[in-house]
């Protein structure tokens, strides 16, 4: 659970450093003078993760440095940042960091200041955008099952709801529950299906589409890392008898649902917080080669229609058998993809990974995440038109 408010020094009473809201995550371990001392609470997490995120009150005129005492966890574009409570968030800026530290200078007036490692997004996020969308006919706001600690798992279904869409489409999110900016790409995604563009009507006239926003639910409101959760995580529990009930529901409801008709199946993830490998967009490969074919099909349409101002490559994607993408991953555990890949009729299921902070040297934002969504969605229409049968037209002009 997040830790509860802290008092860091009895010279400056009012100055509290806490994470007693949604998604908070912080242990502070000292106070030196103008430095906080601090880390990421790990908790049942193997090894080391690095998502944190923590609320500043009585800073009011102060300028603070925030040092991380183990790994350093603090990326490209360095922390985020609200001063509104966490109703909107910016990246502070690499010139703000210094090592393993960050600073900050407090306005006169503040009051709430938030720090995150990247933009976060929780329920509410998520129900401020349903509420956009309140009375559509091509939106069913339902629930697939409770989490273990008795919270709601939000199931979607987007585009044709009467039964006789001639396609299905299977997305998730947040299996690692700290990664946050595939949030917003999801948003993106539904809001071109729901929308009114030649793919949004194409969407909404032959496909169903079924999301899954917060696969670990409970993770993401008590600001969980997510990531190598102990005994394993959510993306390793599609095989043998499922520890969580998010996917024990899914690997339930999926195969009816589908009527052999599930032809596209993504999960969104984000990278490792940064370095080589970890700055761009892209595919990852599984050892069926069919599948890696349709999925590096579908990365050229995506590449070639894309508007938005993150950059994506074919060439960036990622192979079974290189880098991580090795054998021994999937001794780990199998992975959403994994299982989808399996489903009788499926013509594609991969999972896609959006860097947390910079993609290919654009700043990864709300906004920038939103339009490459909407970009996914576009070339979604267009493979699918071309690759599940009983769906005919061409999407795009």
């Amino acid at each position: 659970m997040p830790m509860k408010a802290q008092s860091l020094s009895a010279g400056a009473p009012q100055l509290v450093v806490d994470a007693s809201f949604p998604g908070g995550n912080i242990i502070v371990e000292g106070y030196d003078g103008d430095v906080v001392l601090l880390r990421q609470d790990l908790r049942d997490t193997e090894g080391d993760w690095f998502y944190w995120c923590f609320r500043v009150t009585g800073a009011a005129g102060r300028a603070l440095w925030f040092r991380f005492t183990g790994s350093n966890v603090i990326g490209v574009r360095g922390a985020a940042v609200s001063d509104d409570g966490g109703g909107s968030w910016r990246w502070l800026g690499a010139e703000a960091v210094s090592g393993s530290s960050f600073r900050y200078s407090f306005a006169p007036d503040i009051r709430d200041v938030r720090f995150c490692f990247t933009i976060p997004y929780m329920e509410t996020n998520l129900r401020a955008f349903l509420d956009r969308f309140q009375g559509n006919p091509s939106l069913s706001v339902e629930t697939l099952c409770q989490t273990q600690k008795g919270r709601a798992v939000e199931m979607l279904r987007v585009g044709r709801l009467d039964g006789s869409a001639g396609t299905r489409v299977l997305l998730t999110c947040r299996h690692h529950c700290c990664e946050s900016m595939a949030s917003y790409v999801l948003e993106g995604i539904m809001d071109a299906a729901l929308g009114d563009s030649s793919e949004g009507r194409w969407l909404m006239e032959h496909a169903e589409i079924l999301v899954v926003p917060f696969m670990d639910k409970d993770g993401v409101e008590d600001g969980d890392q997510g990531k190598n959760r102990r005994p394993h995580d959510h993306n390793r529990d599609y095989g043998g008898e499922s520890l969580y009930p998010s996917v024990r529901a899914l690997r339930e409801l999926a195969p009816r649902w589908s009527h052999g008709r599930l032809h596209f199946a993504l999960d969104l993830h984000c990278p490792h917080i940064c370095g080589e490998g970890n700055e761009h967009i892209y595919f990852v490969g599984d050892r069926d080669p069919e599948n890696w074919r349709r999925v590096e099909t579908f990365s050229g349409i995506l590449e070639e229609i894309q508007a938005g101002p993150i950059p994506f490559k074919v060439a960036d994607n990622l192979p079974y058998g290189e880098a991580w993408n090795v054998e021994a991953n999937y001794r780990s555990g199998k992975s959403f993809s994994q299982w989808a890949s399996e489903i009788h009729g499926i013509r594609f299921a991969s999972t896609v990974e959006v860097p947390y902070a910079n993609a290919s040297g654009a700043a990864v934002t709300p906004e920038t995440a939103r339009a490459f969504g909407r970009d996914l969605a576009r070339a979604m229409a267009r493979f699918l038109a071309a690759e599940s049968p009983g769906t005919p037209g061409t999407p795009i002009s």
